[in-house]
Order: C-alpha cells, then sequence, then structure tokens
C-alpha cells in the first residue's frame, strides 16, 4: 500500500496542471504511461508521499513500531508475499498497536513529523499552501486547533492518510479518531477531516478483503453512521472555532458532502467508460472528497487491477498525483507488494523509508 501511494504519486507528478491533449502528447496512451525516470535514474515522488512518510513514521514512533524509518535497509527478500484475492491478511494481534495511544501523544508525534517536513531541504515539490502556513504555525507551538486552516479542505488532508490504515492493534474509534486528527492538524474544514477517515477506512476494508462490488456500499454505510460522530477526544474544541453551532452539526457537513461524492462514483460506474478523462467523469480532485471519489473511481473501473488503477489516475487532468497516490493505496492494499514490477519498486524515491515502515507493520 505505502509503495502504491508512492508509484502512483510518481506517475501523476508530471502530469498535474497539465489538460489531456498535453498529457497524451507527451506520455502517450493512458494504458502505456511508465514511471518517468529523472537523471540519475531515481523517480522522485512530491510532497504527497513525502507527507505520507510523516504520518507514517510519526505512527510507527508513538506506537513503539520502527521509530524513524529514516535511513533503514530492508532488502526485496523482507518483503511479504502477496495475500490471494479474497483472502483475509492477519492484523498482528501480537504487536503493540493501539492499546497506549492517546489523542496528546500522537498529535505531538505528528507535529514533530510535520514540522520535520517543513524544514526538509527536499521539501521543494510544489506544497500546498495549507500545509505550509499550518505546519509553519506548528512549528510555533500553539494549540493545534489554532494552527489548522479552518476553511480549507485541500486533497493534501487525505492523501497522506493511508498509513492510519496499516496501524496494528487499532480500535475502529482510534482509526478514525488519528485519521481525523492528523487531517485536521493543517486543514480543519470537515470534509478534509471525513474525506480522511473514509480514506483510510477504505483502504482498510481492501486490505481485509472487501470485495470490490461491495466498496462502495460499504464506504456508504461507514459514512452514514460517522454522520454524527464527533470525535472530541480527539479534535477537542475545533468545530467550536470554526464556528458551528455544535459538534455534531459541523462534523455532519462533512460527511454529506462525501457521501454526495460516493454518489458521483457509483453514477459514473453505472455507464463507465474507462477511456474517458477520470476528472471529467468524477472530478478534479483539488479538494478531500473529490481526491477520493476520483481515486476510486479510477480503481474500479479498471476493476481493481493495479498498475491500469495508477495509469488511468495519472492521465487525468485535475490532481493527478493526488489521485493517483490514492489509486495506488487501494490498489496495493488490495494486491500487495508483488504487484507493483521490481524495477519499479527499486527505482522509487524513499524505497529504504517505504519498506523498513511497511516491513514493520505488516
Amino acid at each position: 500500500m505505502l509503495f502504491g501511494v508512492a508509484l502512483g504519486d510518481a506517475m501523476g507528478y508530471p502530469t498535474e496542471f497539465l489538460n489531456m491533449e498535453q498529457i497524451g502528447a507527451t506520455f502517450g496512451p493512458w494504458h502505456k504511461m511508465e514511471l518517468p525516470l529523472s537523471p540519475g535514474g531515481v523517480v522522485r515522488v512530491s510532497d504527497d508521499t513525502q507527507m505520507m512518510l510523516a504520518v507514517g513514521e510519526a505512527l510507527a514512533e508513538v506506537t513503539g513500531g520502527t521509530g524513524s524509518a529514516r535511513g533503514a535497509r530492508v532488502t526485496q527478500e523482507t518483503e511479504r508475499e502477496p495475500v490471494a484475492r479474497g483472502g483475509r491478511r492477519p492484523r498482528g494481534a501480537a504487536q503493540e498497536g493501539g492499546a497506549s495511544l492517546t489523542p496528546a501523544a500522537v498529535e505531538a508525534a505528528l507535529r514533530r513529523h510535520f514540522v520535520t517536513w517543513l524544514r526538509d531541504p527536499d521539501n521543494n515539490r510544489a506544497p500546498g499552501k495549507t500545509c505550509l502556513d499550518a505546519c509553519a504555525a506548528l512549528e510555533r507551538d500553539i494549540p493545534w486547533q489554532a494552527a489548522s486552516i479552518l476553511t480549507s479542505k485541500g486533497c493534501g488532508a487525505n492523501m497522506r492518510v493511508a498509513p492510519v490504515a496499516l496501524v496494528p492493534g487499532l480500535t475502529a474509534e482510534q482509526r478514525a479518531g488519528i485519521a481525523q486528527l492528523q487531517a485536521a492538524l493543517t486543514h480543519g474544514h470537515p470534509t478534509a477531516l471525513a474525506a480522511s477517515d473514509l480514506t483510510a477506512h477504505a483502504a482498510w476494508l481492501l486490505a481485509n478483503a472487501c470485495p470490490l462490488t461491495n466498496l462502495i456500499g460499504e464506504l456508504r454505510a461507514y459514512a452514514q453512521g460517522s454522520r454524527q460522530t464527533y470525535h472530541a477526544d480527539w479534535l477537542g474544541d475545533l468545530a467550536q472555532r470554526a464556528g458551528a453551532p455544535d459538534p455534531e452539526t459541523y462534523i455532519a457537513f462533512g460527511w454529506d458532502e462525501c457521501l454526495r461524492a460516493l454518489d458521483r462514483v457509483a453514477e459514473a460506474l453505472r455507464e463507465p467508460d474507462v477511456d474517458q478523462d477520470p476528472s471529467k467523469a468524477v472530478g478534479a480532485g483539488w479538494v478531500a472528497e473529490e481526491a477520493l471519489a476520483t481515486a476510486l473511481y479510477c480503481f474500479l473501473v479498471v476493476d481493481g487491477d493495479a498498475r491500469s488503477a495508477l495509469r488511468r489516475a495519472a492521465h487525468s487532468s485535475g490532481d493527478s498525483d493526488s489521485i493517483a497516490a490514492l489509486a495506488g493505496a487501494f490498489a496495493g492494499a488490495l494486491h500487495g507488494i508483488k504487484f507493483w514490477p521490481p524495477e519499479w519498486r527499486e527505482v522509487i524515491e524513499y524505497r529504504d523509508r517505504l519498506s523498513a515502515l511497511g516491513t514493520a507493520w505488516d
């Protein structure tokens, strides 16, 4: 799943901000796209993967996993065999996970890793203004609710959330709370929180053998069941700061926008056109619920095929790197590491950190 995020991000990175005519002229038909090699033979990723690693390594640190996976070396032989489609992946009960987690500990770890990302000299991949401004405020050590950009629901909230689906031992409430908290540290709009929670839940469902035909229905049921659940232990007074009449009204607005986005996916899949621009079929993906919806469409319109999902998502006129990163998360959660070609895995930037983090939790 982690490699899927990075590979999709890398494939969509050079097509972002291009229209379909420009993408076709440069990269050819969508079903023939390959990873774009950079000078030195490395495939570069964007801030999407960088921030995804920040979330994952923060959670590994606070749960007693790998601490920081920076610089760790893991050989290809340590990568696990994929579970056959329809098989259930065991969730590591023997590993420490959510038993001792507290919102304060998770928030502190996320804050540290977000600020580290902010000051990293490699943070030069056109990061979003919301993330930059909020992380700069977090660095000033103010309450995170005051640092959050309350009006922003950009896809920066959920393009980085995939690791939350992997942490062993979390309860459903912890997984939802952490998914929403990591979004809210920068993006305080309720739709950013709901879309991040729903994105992590989609990845968790796929890693736990949810049939593709059931996925949209399961996500709709989860969204409807979460409409008025405000995770106060994790979010504190965020709703009050946002000016909502009450916490339930605040969070319900976000879930309702996500439900409408899921409806757009279902509608587009009724008469699917695999050659149509996904951003035209579902949405451009610049905001959180659209990034999730368009990524789901790209994943499902090719029946979950891993490489086709990345190619279809990257060959789109919207926020192609974020859409492809999420499509890659879904494909990787479903299939496992061996469905990504070794020649792709060998050249992806941050390969060692991705391997170390994934191996620790697999």
